[in-house]
């Protein structure tokens, strides 16, 4: 299916909790009817602005950068409007347009810089460097005439060194230890994905899941492709993780919710600053109606990810599971600026079947909209659904009388709280990457002990984390000595976080994935639902 990207729209970004910044973009088929004669008649506000920056340009005493006064003063006034209406300068254009075209040119690895060396954590599958046979634990020392081993060079450099034009070559000098051996490769420089599926695999036989991270130009054939080789394998319920996922392409959302809606269903419909109504329908192209289908959410979900779960809760298709969502209910259009720059401004407004707007209040200012999270977690609404206070003029009812409630985001249909604050250090260790680079160093010692372990099949059956592995970490961890808990009491839950990043670093996030769903309360919950056994009993995994 070729996806129609012309007409563009985004939902801007938005950080919600520790000083997370969240790239929150939404497309959408909007468009402005006035010309741009009409749009762009000169004013006298806008020559006010322009002979101001000529008056410092010719006039003022000292040399004044007057790019860097222009975008002060964009972002100021972008900062009046909404919080999700920003400005994009030319130098970060390049670096947003990949992350939503779902790919960027390279030589496809994962890196890790360890002794001043970098050194391949996993090669891309089908990118430049597998094809030519580069394996991970492979050490890149030099890239064309330039040594890159030996120098305190920052990721940024690393990657700008490694990147170039499509089809240009490249000569890398490379250390393999496993056969303490150097050789040289050329690379041809190629596409690589973004991926926009962090892991998909069987929590069930019979039941799928896929974890999607955002939404890019690539998300929906990438969920397609995995949807399908889920149902290859006997899928009939899929679980679709949207926890984290700040959004993306408001018509990739579309598309990915016409996955589960029968024909006809409206799945939303937005509004302009004139009052012009579009509908969203479904079509009879989706390839998971009439199925189960359970969506995870929590605090940091927001625009797509918001309405896909709107869509689905709202025409009572599957069950959303999790913690109430952001509450991001704008859409942004992408406007170019003339110099490289560009601006996402908010054009409309969107709205879920019944007519909910799930847009947070914003009155207060950026800076109080984007510490919401801080405000949730101290009224207790993340460890209580009963905490969520919601007036009764935001009450909606779906066809089949379920109440549902706009503002503020998607209220789950089934509450599961966060964990207890060690339960989530736990996550946060995991998420900066801790329990990652301990797995990379004991895999650098010798990865030849884990030969035996031929596929992920036999790694997930008979790999253990042992005492010994365990003791390992925690003199990792005591480098840094500032958790401020005591890590020991937690050894079964570190042991599977071990066995997890080894098992991503030796396999693929997939793997990773599949082994700590049995610490996930979330997926636990699902899985209680879906089992009348286990639901009559009483038990709550």
């Amino acid at each position: 299916m070729k996806i129609d990207l012309k007409k563009t729209y985004y939902i801007g970004p938005a950080v919600v909790a520790f000083s997370l910044a969240l790239g929150i973009f939404v497309g959408g088929k909007l468009h402005f009817d006035d010309s741009p004669e009409k749009l762009f008649t000169t004013n006298s506000k806008k020559d006010k602005l322009n002979r101001l920056i000529d008056y410092i340009d010719y006039e003022y005493v000292d040399e004044v950068d007057t790019d860097s006064i222009v975008d002060v003063t964009v972002n100021n006034i972008l900062d009046k409007l909404d919080p999700h209406s920003v400005y994009i300068p030319k130098d970060e254009m390049q670096r947003v347009s990949e992350n939503m075209k779902g790919d960027f040119v390279g030589i496809g690895i994962s890196f890790y810089i360890f002794r001043d060396t970098i050194t391949i954590t996993r090669t891309i599958k089908d990118g430049p460097s597998q094809r030519r046979g580069l394996r991970p634990g492979d050490k890149i020392l030099i890239a064309d005439n330039d040594t890159l081993f030996g120098r305190d060079l920052s990721n940024e450099e690393i990657v700008e060194r490694l990147k170039g034009q499509e089809g240009t070559d490249v000569a890398l000098t490379v250390y393999r230890k496993s056969e303490e051996r150097t050789f040289r490769v050329r690379l041809q420089r190629d596409r690589v994905p973004i991926r926009s599926i962090d892991a998909y695999y069987m929590l069930r036989p019979d039941m799928g899941y896929i974890r999607m991270n955002r939404f890019a130009e690539s998300t929906y054939e990438e969920f397609r492709k995995s949807l399908k080789e889920l149902k290859s394998r006997g899928a009939e319920k899929l679980v679709l993780d949207l926890r984290d996922n700040p959004g993306g392409y408001l018509n990739i959302a579309e598309l990915i919710a016409d996955e589960f809606l029968p024909k006809g269903k409206l799945i939303l419909f937005t509004r302009n600053k004139k009052g012009q109504v579009e509908k969203t329908f479904a079509t009879s192209r989706g390839a998971f109606e009439n199925y189960p289908v359970y969506v995870l959410i929590n605090e940091r979900s927001a625009s797509a990810s918001e309405i896909i779960a709107g869509a689905l809760q709202d025409n009572d298709i599957g069950t959303i599971v999790g913690r109430r969502s952001f509450g991001k209910g704008l859409v942004q259009r992408e406007m170019d600026l003339g110099d490289g720059s560009a601006v996402r401004l908010t054009v409309s407004r969107y709205y879920t079947p019944t007519g909910r707007s799930i847009q947070r209040d914003y009155k207060n200012g950026s800076e109080d909209y984007y510490h919401n999270y801080l405000a949730r977690r101290r009224s207790g609404e993340l460890e209580s659904m009963d905490s969520i206070h919601v007036a009764d003029s935001l009450k909606f009812t779906t066809p089949k009388g379920k109440v549902v409630y706009g503002g503020g985001g998607i209220i789950p249909d089934v509450f599961v709280p966060i964990g207890s604050n060690e339960e989530e250090a736990m996550t946060v260790l995991d998420t900066r990457e801790y329990f990652s680079s301990f797995a990379f160093e004991h895999l650098e010692e010798d990865r030849t002990r884990y030969s035996e372990f031929s596929t992920p099949e036999v790694f997930l059956k008979e790999f253990t984390t042992d005492d010994i592995l365990f003791d390992k970490l925690m003199e990792f961890m005591s480098r840094y000595n500032n958790f401020g808990l005591n890590l020991r009491e937690y050894e079964d839950q570190l042991k599977l976080y071990i066995k997890a990043a080894i098992a991503e670093q030796l396999f693929s996030p997939d793997l990773k994935a599949e082994i700590l769903a049995p610490a996930d309360p979330m997926l636990q919950k699902v899985l209680s639902l879906d089992n009348p056994t286990l639901q009559n009993s009483g038990s709550d995994l």
